[in-house]
Parts: C-alpha cells; structure tokens; sequence
C-alpha cells in the first residue's frame, strides 16, 4: 500500500507553500538569467559560496539550525563527522555527515537517498520536456537514448533538501556497469517552482550517471544531480566500472544542494509522489 503524504503538511519536510505568481518569478531567475549565465561561470559562483561552509566559524551555525528544522534534539547523534574528523569543524562537515551505523532492512530493494519524491511515474507514460529549443525524453537524463529503458520501469526523482542527509547508496546489491559524467548548468533544484515539470532541472544541470545490474540482471540506472551552490559531486573510491557493490554501500556525497533521479524495474512499493523518504528504507 502506498502512501501520499503532501509536502507541505509533512512534519519531517517543512517548506512554505509558494504562490503561482512567485513561483513564476522564481522559475525567471532560475531559467532565464542564472540558467542563460555561462557555466563556467555558474560553478565559479557556486564554488565561491560553498567555500563560505568550509570556514571554521560557520560550525557555529550548525546547532541552531538543528533546532530549527528537526523535531528530534538528538538527531546528531545518530551521525559522525566525515574524514575521521573528532568534531564538526565546519558546517560543510555537518552537510556531508555519515551515518555511525548505517540503517538496516530485510527489504532487497531501499531508497538511495533522503528527501522529498517529487517526482513518479511510469517511463513509458512521461512526456518530453523543453529544455531551451530542444525536446527532451526521460532517456536524456540518463544520458541515454530512449530505446535502452524500458516503458515498464519506474522513474522517480528524489529532491534533497539542504537540511537532509546529502551521501547517495546503492539501492540493491550488484554491479556497476556505467559510470558518466554529463557536464551541464547548476539551474535551481527546488521542484515546487516548476509546477508540472518538478524534474526539469535533471534534464539540463551536470550530473553523473551510474547504472547497477543487480542479481537478477537487471539494470538500475541512477542519475545524481546537481544544483545551484554545489561546489562537486564527489564520487566514492568503489564507485568504479566492475566493482560489486552491496545494498547500502555509499556511491557518492555532495557538497550543498542536489537531486536524485533513478529508473529502476520495479514501482515504490510504499511511497507516492509528494511524499518523504528516508536512506535504507524499503523502496
């Protein structure tokens, strides 16, 4: 049984409900002139202010923003800093935070990452997105054509909010089978100024593309976004053509703001568009 829980209400996910007239505005900034700058120049003013959350002063920011966007007062103490680190030294720290014991399921098959679904529905039943003057089918994200996914697989596409845990895991057991690199613009990621394309920026800002063929031989295929204020997407060392790789295990992180985009041969089985969902949880 799925469950729908609207984003807006959801506890877990706070954002304020954004009037049409704003959101078009914001899709202008976002398209029209961030999106039409250069992008060497987008990630030169992306890079610029991520460094700000490398400055040992912005750990300071990281408790009060815990309690303004968790419930939970404890929530830090199911992480760890990165790197071996004995403390938080910055707020990119916290950001790119590891779990001290990463979640467990029976379920073979379990969300890749944290954040708001957006985005769901059957590939076959997608329709093209214009990006500039190009017609585009959900293929494109994957950098693929779109004759090599089938119409039966399932695409979602997660939005991970700044507050939410930004590592990505491999969502079933198998091997890596493609790894690329699409280089592309840094848009804005946020789904709810796009109205009926939450995914657009997923068809144009750069991203790497990973697909794993699990046990059974089929493939997964997963597309990490990025966005506005990432600095890089950092691929982790087993994230390699040829490795195996276990349910859980850690593909890549990202410093501030991204997406993530999956085609996978079978539906959520619990989660519908709109809703949250969480690392390790059954998919």
């Amino acid at each position: 049984m799925k469950t729908s829980i609207p984003y807006y209400s959801d506890p877990s996910f706070t954002v304020f409900k954004v009037p049409d007239w704003r959101a078009r505005f914001y899709k202008y900034l976002s398209l029209e002139l961030w999106g039409n700058l250069p992008s060497p120049v987008q990630r030169f003013l992306s890079s610029w202010y991520t460094s700000i959350y490398d400055r040992p002063y912005s750990k300071n920011i990281i408790r009060p923003y815990i309690r303004l966007h968790y419930a939970d007062k404890k929530y830090l103490e199911k992480f760890k800093p990165p790197y071996g680190k004995a403390e938080f030294e910055s707020f990119q720290d916290f950001f790119i935070r590891e779990f001290k014991t990463l979640p467990h399921t029976e379920s073979p098959f379990v969300w890749p990452c944290e954040g708001l679904l957006c985005d769901e529905n059957k590939v076959g039943r997608l329709e093209y997105v214009q990006v500039k003057t190009d017609l585009r089918d959900v293929a494109t994200v994957f950098g693929l054509h779109k004759t090599e996914i089938p119409k039966n697989y399932t695409f979602t596409n997660v939005f991970l909010h700044n507050k939410n845990y930004h590592r990505i895991h491999s969502p079933v057991s198998g091997k890596i089978t493609r790894i690329q690199h699409i280089p592309g613009d840094l848009i804005v990621l946020r789904p709810w100024i796009y109205k009926q394309n939450p995914s657009l920026p997923a068809f144009r800002n750069e991203r790497y593309n990973i697909d794993i063929t699990d046990e059974q031989d089929r493939r997964w295929f997963l597309s990490i976004v990025g966005g506005p204020a990432v600095g890089t997407i950092a691929l982790s060392d087993r994230t390699v053509v040829g490795n195996t790789v276990e349910k859980l295990e850690e593909l890549s992180l990202f410093y501030l703001g991204s997406t993530c985009c999956m085609a996978a041969p079978i539906a959520p089985r619990f989660h519908g568009k709109n809703s949250f969902v969480e690392v390790g949880i059954p998919y």
